[in-house]
């Protein structure tokens, strides 16, 4: 497709698009309305450079004003031909920028800031940004997990920030996120001591919201909360997320934005009307086709033996 053939590091997969007629005008891989964002570096275990973190920003700004998309997964590529990895951080082999001199202190801080505006950039995508790690995930590939909304972790992932025994430390970012995400101390243990920690511990401290095992399993969990969300309704989803990951800063801000929210999404949304006439409405029930009663004459479970159920909602998105 068009669209992946721009991208020299990554591998993208698109939900199928249509005009506002119905017509098809971009033909999917993904059975859901998200998309796939894959690293596409095996040989180097995923590892990041300046031209990596900005593909991921460039496809994401490029998914903010597609409606097909409304909810995206970044993951390291399936195509594994060394270790499992979602990424192991920053490319150590990689040249710097000509123009940059790394024995100059401004230099190295302009450089950040540019890597900064790229990781800001994706914690601030208005869509629900999943991060489905399979294996390693260290150092500025740990700092992209950070920026999502959700982790979801293969039962041999492996999180950390060894940048310490580098001579340096996480500056993507990381020492900053972290601690708002798994408290202060134990922040302060795995940026000072570039300790790995292992997916249960990461499960146990709230980083990670749900394990799977490897493989099969794995991906039908990340396909199932995928397209969970990409059927939710996205603008309550824009606020929930706006006020979670920032109002939370300044509380007193975040109740402000949680009014002037409720009134987008109530009044300036067609999910809130289609939510709530779902819930009033009542569909013959698929397991009993409406019977109550199943072919052995036993009362159908799924209804009750009502006949009806309570319709899903089906919301539009965008």
């Amino acid at each position: 497709m068009a669209e992946e053939s721009k991208f020299e590091y990554l591998k993208i997969e698109w939900p199928t698009a249509v005009d506002e007629e119905g017509n098809v005008i971009r033909e999917g891989t993904v059975d859901g309305n998200y998309a796939v964002i894959s690293i596409n570096r095996p040989d180097k275990l995923n590892a990041l450079t300046d031209g990596v973190v900005a593909e991921i920003s460039r496809a994401l700004r490029l998914m903010e004003w597609d409606g097909s998309i409304r909810a995206v997964v970044l993951r390291g590529t399936k195509e594994v031909t060394k270790k499992p990895s979602f990424s192991v951080g920053a490319d150590l082999t990689a040249l710097f920028d000509k123009r940059l001199k790394p024995n100059i202190p401004m230099h190295m801080s302009q450089a950040m800031r540019i890597r900064h505006r790229d990781y800001d950039e994706m914690e601030q995508f208005t869509k629900p940004l999943i991060a489905a790690v399979d294996g390693f995930a260290l150092g500025g590939g740990f700092e992209l997990t950070l920026c999502c909304d959700i982790i979801i972790a293969s039962d041999r992932s492996v999180f950390g920030i060894p940048e310490i025994n580098r001579g340096i430390f996480s500056a993507n970012g990381g020492v900053t996120r972290l601690a708002s995400r798994i408290g202060l101390n134990r922040a302060l243990r795995m940026a000072m001591f570039g300790e790995h920690i292992d997916v249960k511990t990461m499960l146990e401290w709230g980083y990670v919201s749900w394990i799977a095992p490897a493989g099969e399993e794995f991906e039908k969990l990340v396909h199932e909360k995928a397209k969970w969300l990409g059927d939710a309704p996205t603008t309550s989803l824009f606020v929930i997320k706006k006020c979670v990951k920032f109002g939370t800063r300044y509380p007193q801000l975040g109740i402000m934005m949680e009014q002037m929210g409720f009134g987008i999404t109530f009044a300036g949304s067609s999910d809130a009307k289609e939510g709530i006439l779902a819930f009033n409405r009542k569909v013959k029930c698929p397991v009993c086709g409406g019977k109550g009663k199943m072919e052995d004459g036993s009362t159908c479970k799924n209804c009750g033996g009502r006949r009806k159920i309570k319709d899903t909602p089906h919301f539009k998105g965008i």
